[in-house]
This record gives C-alpha cells, sequence and structure tokens, in this order.
C-alpha cells in the first residue's frame, strides 16, 4: 500500500460582518499566461469570505478596523513621486549587487551583471517577463502555486502585475548578491507585490527582497503579497527577507519556499515596520535529504502587532529544519507567533527544531507564542520551546554596579538577547540594520 503526502493546509475562513472592495483589476491587456492566472485568482477572491477571528490562524489579529470600502487601485496613469530613500538601495548582503529591481506600482528599475546575463540568468520584473521570458514564468507558478488560498493571498496574485521572477539554469552559481526592493507609496490604496523564485538543479544565489514605504502618511494603505520559491535538486539559496513598511500599512503575505532534494535554504527574515502584519510562511520540505533554516528577528513598538505563522513542513525522509524566531515588544505593541512542526508518514530520519523567545520590555506590550509538532510516523528527533519574559533585573543591577548608566545597561541586555539571531547571519549589512533598528527603538524606551 502506497501513501501519498500532502501539505497541511490551514482551514477556510468564515464571514464576518465587514465592507468589501470597490474596484475590480484591469483585465483588458491581451491574452497571455499571467493575464490568465490573475482572472483565475479573481474568481477565487470573490468567492472566499474575509478572515474571521473564529479561524484558529486569525484569532489573534483582528481586520475590523480596516474600511474596506474606501480603498482603491492607483491610478495608472496619475503622477505620484515615488522617491526611494538611498539608503533602502544599498548593498545588504556583500559590497556589490549581481544586480537590483527597484519596483513600485507601475515602475521598475532593472540591473544585471552582463555576465549572469550570459549565463541565463532572470532577473526582471513580471510585466517584462511574461513578455520576454513566458515559458519561465509558467515553469515557476506552476511548480510554486497552490490553490490553498486565504482571500488575502488570492487578492495578491489578481492584482497587477507588480512582481518579480528569478530565475537562475542548472549549475549556475551567482557569486554576487541579488537585491530587489518593493516600494509602497501613498495612502488609500491597496498595494499587491508577486516573487517568484526558481533554482534549477545544482544553482545557487543569494537573494535579498525588501518591501518598505513612507513612514510619515497617515491613511490605511494595504500591502497583500506572496511570495513562491523553488529551490531544485542540490541548489543552494540564502535568502534575506526584510520588511520595514511605514505606520500606516496593513500587510498581508503568504510565502512558501519548496526544497527538493539534498538542497538547502538558508532563510532570514526581519520584520522592522507595519501597523500590522498577518505572515504565513512555509517551508516545504518535499525531497529527500533536504534542509531549511528559519531565522527571524522582529521589534515592535507603539501599537505594532506582527502576527506570524510559520510552518516546516516534512514531506520526504531524512529532512532538517531548523527554525529560532526572536522579538523584543516596546509601548502597546503585541507579537505573536504561531509554529508547527508537520512529519509525513514517510518522512523518517527527519530532523525537527524550533524556538520563539520574546523579550517584553513595557508593562503594556504582549507577546503571544504557540509552537507546535504534528508527527505521522516514527523515528524522528523534533523539538520546539517557546519563551516570554521581561529584562533580568539582576543583570541590571549587575551592570549598574560597574558604573553602567540603567538605559546603557537595558540596550547592551537587549543587544545579547538578540546576538544568537546575529550569529546566524553571515552579512554585515543586515546585522547592521537589525542593531540600528534595536537602537533606534531603544532610544525611544
Amino acid at each position: 500500500m502506497t501513501e501519498s503526502t500532502l501539505v497541511i493546509t490551514r482551514s477556510r475562513t468564515q464571514t464576518i460582518e465587514v465592507g468589501d472592495f470597490q474596484f475590480s483589476p484591469d483585465f483588458s491587456e491581451p491574452a497571455n499566461f499571467l493575464l490568465a492566472y490573475r482572472m483565475k485568482a479573481w474568481e477565487i477572491f470573490k468567492k472566499l469570505p474575509f478572515p474571521s477571528e473564529t479561524d484558529e490562524a486569525w484569532k489573534r489579529t483582528s481586520i475590523k478596523e480596516l474600511r474596506f470600502e474606501k480603498f482603491r487601485l492607483l491610478d495608472p496613469s496619475s503622477k505620484v513621486e515615488t522617491n526611494i530613500p538611498e539608503s533602502l538601495t544599498k548593498p545588504l548582503a556583500d559590497d556589490i549587487h549581481g544586480g537590483q529591481i527597484l519596483l513600485s506600482p507601475g515602475r521598475a528599475t532593472i540591473t544585471l551583471d552582463s555576465d549572469l546575463a550570459a549565463l541565463g540568468v532572470i532577473f526582471t520584473d513580471l510585466e517584462h517577463a511574461q513578455k520576454e521570458y513566458p515559458e519561465f514564468l509558467a515553469k515557476a507558478v506552476e511548480k510554486t502555486s497552490s490553490e490553498a488560498e486565504d482571500k488575502f493571498t488570492a487578492l495578491a496574485r489578481a492584482l497587477g502585475t507588480c512582481g518579480i521572477l528569478l530565475y537562475i539554469p542548472k549549475g549556475v552559481k551567482v557569486e554576487k548578491p541579488l537585491h530587489t526592493l518593493f516600494w509602497a507609496f501613498g495612502e488609500g490604496l491597496v498595494h499587491a507585490s508577486k516573487i517568484f523564485v526558481y533554482l534549477e538543479e545544482d544553482a545557487s544565489v543569494t537573494y535579498v527582497h525588501e518591501s518598505s514605504s513612507p513612514n510619515n502618511l497617515d491613511g490605511q494603505s494595504i500591502h497583500t503579497g506572496i511570495m513562491e520559491v523553488y529551490a531544485g535538486p542540490g541548489s543552494k539559496l540564502n535568502f534575506v527577507e526584510l520588511q520595514s513598511f511605514g505606520s500606516n500599512i496593513w500587510n498581508f503575505t503568504h510565502e512558501r519556499v519548496s526544497v527538493d532534494r539534498d538542497a538547502e535554504v538558508d532563510w532570514i527574515f526581519g520584520a522592522l515596520g507595519s501597523h500590522v502584519t498577518k505572515n504565513f510562511s512555509d517551508l516545504n520540505l518535499i525531497g529527500q535529504g533536504s534542509s531549511g533554516k528559519m531565522s527571524g528577528f522582529y521589534f515592535t513598538n507603539q501599537d505594532q502587532h506582527l502576527d506570524h505563522d510559520t510552518q516546516q513542513n516534512h514531506l520526504a525522509p531524512n529532512t532538517t529544519s531548523d527554525l529560532l524566531f526572536k522579538g523584543a515588544l516596546l509601548g502597546k505593541s503585541r507579537s505573536v507567533w504561531q509554529g508547527m512542526i508537520y512529519v509525513a508518514p514517510n518522512a523518517d530520519k527527519t530532523n525537527g527544531y524550533q524556538a520563539n523567545r520574546n523579550l517584553v520590555l513595557s508593562e503594556k506590550a504582549r507577546a503571544d507564542s504557540i509552537p507546535g509538532l504534528e508527527i505521522l510516523t516514527d523515528d524522528v528527533r523534533c523539538t520546539h520551546g517557546a519563551t516570554v519574559g521581561k529584562i533580568d533585573i539582576e543583570q541590571v543591577f549587575y551592570l549598574e554596579s560597574r558604573g553602567m548608566p540603567r538605559k546603557t545597561a537595558e540596550k547592551l541586555i537587549v543587544e545579547g538577547f538578540f546576538d544568537p539571531i546575529m550569529q546566524r547571519i553571515p552579512f554585515n549589512g543586515v546585522r547592521n540594520r537589525f542593531q540600528s533598528a534595536i537602537e533606534e527603538k531603544m532610544n525611544g524606551y
């Protein structure tokens, strides 16, 4: 008797009384693969209800304050200033980019090293991908996409062509990091982004993606995004993802990384911004001998609410996953982390680990940490853990007794708390960004 394995999916949501968007996407372009993909997603979107707090995945994150009927899509003919801060365009993973894409609604600035282009590396936005590389775009989409959607995921698929295709051919080793930045400007808008990454067998690359927006806007805006990554047999992907949205952004994202036979993925995630974030991150180990590491950093203040839902799905034998998320909280902010290690019936010799550590720095801040295991076979090694705590007063007293001011002592303790995450990050630029965020938020503590 043979058994089939499926990636576990979350149940569909229940209806709640909220408004609805008063717009429809533009489907007037000539027929093509991406248009058909978007139209199918729009039909799924219209049929699905909005998430509800009765859903297990959404019970700690409410969308009741969103005024859906007031949101609009950006008019393509509008002249909107999209100045991107220079600090966001600098290399984070090395001294130089092998390629960079600066992406905003209706605009993409693309650079790629000519040597990489000659090797067959495709690094472009979705509009150009559909025109110039439709067969590669179709291959990436069909390999990674799933119809197990929630309403926001379906919306991200349906809206526009704002997104990225990164395709690394078989055996190509990209030495210089590639960098993309999505810049969401304006108020009262719905932004959507789609990222597709496909590594052929024995390929390797370091890819840095950041989502950001101005931080001086008042009116609500929404970003809904998907990220679909496939690492082929024997490939290696270093993937750095940063979220630094402004305080008016409600951010809804669903990300899936599928790792094939003997491939390795090192996924580093940092969340610094947004008003509300609901993020689903799925690591699917689909090939024997595959491995994935997930390292997460978040630091909240004021009334930020960050909710991360992670899945480590072991779907083949001899697979390894390792997750460590660490966060600190100030003000009235709240973090939610809900994690699951799933081991399929045929996934013997699995080694899975997950841990979430939280440091609560204010009386009104709150951290929810919910680890989980679902193991359907024997001969595995899976462990998990979670902690929520405050700064150790004895540590503060010790440092003060050595002449250190209290604020400096507390800052040093917070830096020490995050050190295990910093040690997992091989890139000075990323570490510096996180350390700058620690200093900036602690200065307001």
